[in-house]
């Protein structure tokens, strides 16, 4: 198959919009000018279900729809366009939306970005002591957009929300003067939508013989596999990514695709299995990794499902996230008590092969937390948590407690239990010299 995608602008071309109805074409258009919209001829052919698109999770993976707006911005771009008011005009709207769907959630332009020499790195992001975030400027897309993603900034054409950079000099140098980190991970976008010659001149630094980093894992953050598995089948260079990924296998380094697969449905194609065993013939690690979402993947069967699919095709579940406070949020997640739920359920359904996967996971300022569970402490009912991943690598596995709150979506709507703070809140008060909480993201009611 050759790759062909479809953007806001030629979106009508797809013979298969012709089923939509007018409303689910108007709300393409309205959504799609203010949060990004774009896919290809594989998950238009192969993933969709055209004869039932109402309740094709793929479809609702994809196309905009109208309710990942709130009331009044939906509104107030749908009469801009009905009005017919210019372009520049449009973009302006659409900006000032943007800006309140909180682009950068978890601080990552405040408190991630790292220098050298004085110089801010902005197409890395160090939050984590033993990984950084690398944002090639050549992998700043994707084959496919997904309508949950929360780099939806790097997509919209604002210049001041992206992250990206081309200059692997500066990141070679950052890392040899942070030996304490292991584990670079490839991000985007997607870095899987660059061709074998650029994506080749990022890894050369770690493949020569004067490499003076530390780096022991590559990761490669990538939704490929669900988009466009051609990728490693048949498009042109797909022999010679398979050689490179075996050529850094075979120097030592550890190479981990962190797959994004939201639906079993993107793992039933015969070319996605065909690319999997290609990519694990060469030595390359695939764990998966989604947030769960309602209209898509909010059932407990459905997980059990794609970790067994996942693990029969020699893939790690990894992560089970809770959809980020950021962009179409209102329309996908759920209440944490839900969430967890749903993870319990599944992860008892399924043998402990499948159950490598950690979560429900949220990636918040302080770091990844982790809901382990309801539970009832000195005959209250709360949530206890623990940091996976945390600023201060202290944190990590330190369980802690929050009010139960049967409608808290996130992290900051969570409230201390037997206490006036959180652990480690004084602490990060004296890391960024100020007091500050995930509070400054938007209100959604």
């Amino acid at each position: 198959m050759k790759y062909k995608a479809y953007s806001l602008n030629n979106y009508l071309s797809i013979p298969q919009v012709a089923r939509l109805t007018e409303s689910q074409k108007k709300a393409i258009e309205v959504v799609g000018n203010v949060l990004p919209f774009k896919v290809n001829n594989y998950v238009i052919d192969e993933l969709i279900d055209w004869n039932d698109v109402d309740n094709c999770p793929i479809f609702k993976l994809t196309f905009p729809h109208k309710g990942m707006l709130l009331q009044e911005h939906y509104q107030l771009m749908e009469s801009a366009i009905d009005l017919s008011v210019d372009k520049e005009e449009i973009k302006s709207i659409a900006n000032e939306i943007r800006l309140q769907l909180n682009p950068h959630p978890a601080g990552q332009q405040e408190y991630n970005v790292p220098e050298i020499d004085g110089q801010k790195l902005y197409g890395l992001q160090h939050k984590y002591r033993e990984t950084v975030l690398f944002f090639p400027s050549s992998g700043q897309t994707c084959h496919s957009y997904c309508t949950f993603c929360f780099r939806w900034p790097q997509f919209v054409g604002m210049d001041e929300l992206k992250f990206a950079m081309k200059e692997t000099e500066l990141l070679v140098k950052y890392l040899e003067q942070h030996q304490e980190v292991t584990d670079l991970l490839f991000t985007g976008g997607d870095p899987m939508i660059m061709g074998y010659k650029v994506f080749r001149k990022y890894l050369e630094p770690f493949l020569s013989d004067n490499n003076k980093t530390n780096i022991q894992t590559i990761r490669i953050g990538t939704k490929v596999l669900g988009y466009w598995p051609y990728k490693f089948v048949t498009d042109s260079d797909a022999e010679d990514f398979l050689a490179l990924f075996k050529e850094i296998t075979d120097r030592g380094i550890n190479l981990a695709f962190m797959a994004h697969f939201s639906h079993p449905k993107e793992l039933d194609t015969p070319v996605v299995k065909t690319a999997i065993q290609k990519l694990r013939a060469t030595g390359v690690q695939i764990r998966t990794q989604s947030p769960v979402l309602r209209h898509i993947n909010d059932k407990p069967e459905i997980w059990a499902e794609m970790w067994r699919k996942q693990v029969n095709l020699n893939c790690i579940p990894y992560y089970f996230f809770v959809e980020r406070d950021t962009g179409a949020q209102p329309y996908f997640a759920l209440p944490l008590v839900d969430t967890w739920n749903i993870f319990r359920k599944a992860y008892q359904m399924v043998s402990g092969v499948c159950r490598t996967v950690r979560g429900p996971s949220m990636s918040c300022t302080p770091g990844k937390v982790q809901i382990l569970g309801v539970s009832e402490v000195n005959n209250e009912q709360v949530f206890v948590l623990r940091f996976i991943q945390g600023r201060n690598p202290d944190w990590v596995a330190r369980p802690f407690f929050a009010k139960f709150d049967e409608q808290a979506i996130w992290m900051n709507e969570l409230k201390p239990a037997f206490s006036n703070r959180f652990f480690f809140e004084e602490e990060e008060e004296v890391i960024y010299g100020e007091k500050y909480s995930d509070s400054e993201v938007h209100n959604f009611e």
